[in-house]
């Protein structure tokens, strides 16, 4: 059975952690990271801070290739990072494991990873193989994901899945409004009206996938 996880590691033993040397409270979260062949989605968001050259505040480590600018919007900079995939580390492991990583948030105290594997054993093994290059993950929880969110994810396709999870993330769906159909289109690189669609088959595949699992829902 599909089954989620999430470990920890210390701040300064994931590539992007060097950016806590200069500055301490800043908050890192890597965009949704799918591996396939080597390639990793390579964008992510710094929060918390001011600084006229972001890029500058990542100093020289062996698991980052290049880093440079895309975005910002007040205290929030949008990032595209080059992984050297050669070094032995947290992303490495992932991709070599093909264990896709839903989430990471990263801290001046650690880095939180949320992980899924299509069973117990894909987990494990990825673990032990941390474990065997001395990266030091802390295991905090271990979860079998429930028939509703297995056929709620299946539901939808990836399109529909990337729309909502940057609608959410973004504040589209708050009260007022976070960002507009547009601003999503354009990081999708998409039109407004693409991003409409998205959203309102996504929505409606989500609802009729969970009603008809509880069996609320009758045709």
């Amino acid at each position: 059975m599909a089954t989620e996880a999430t470990f920890t590691v210390p701040s300064d033993q994931f590539p992007l952690g060097t950016i806590f040397e200069q500055l301490p409270d800043v908050t890192v979260e890597l965009e949704r990271i799918i591996p396939a062949q080597d390639v990793v989605i390579p964008y992510f968001w710094v929060r918390g801070t001011v600084i006229d050259d972001v890029e500058d505040a990542f100093t020289s480590h062996p698991g980052v290739e290049d880093i440079r600018l895309v975005d910002s919007v007040a205290d929030e900079y949008l990032l595209r990072v080059e992984w050297a995939l050669e070094y032995s580390g947290v992303l490495s492991t992932l991709v070599e494991t093909e264990i896709p990583l839903i989430k990471a948030i990263g801290t001046n105290q650690q880095w939180t990873f949320d992980v899924r594997g299509d069973s117990r054993s894909d987990l494990a093994d990825f673990q032990e193989r941390c474990q065997e290059r001395e990266i030091p993950i802390t295991l905090t929880e271990i979860h079998a994901l429930t028939p509703v969110e297995t056929v709620t994810e299946e539901a939808l396709t990836e399109t529909q899945q990337e729309a909502l999870v940057l609608a959410y993330q973004r504040g589209y769906f708050e009260s007022p409004r976070e960002v507009t159909m547009e601003e999503i289109g354009d990081e999708l690189g998409i039109s407004q009206q693409a991003v409409a669609s998205r959203l309102r088959r996504g929505i409606k595949r989500i609802l009729g996938s969970t009603l008809s699992e509880t069996g609320q829902l009758h045709r």
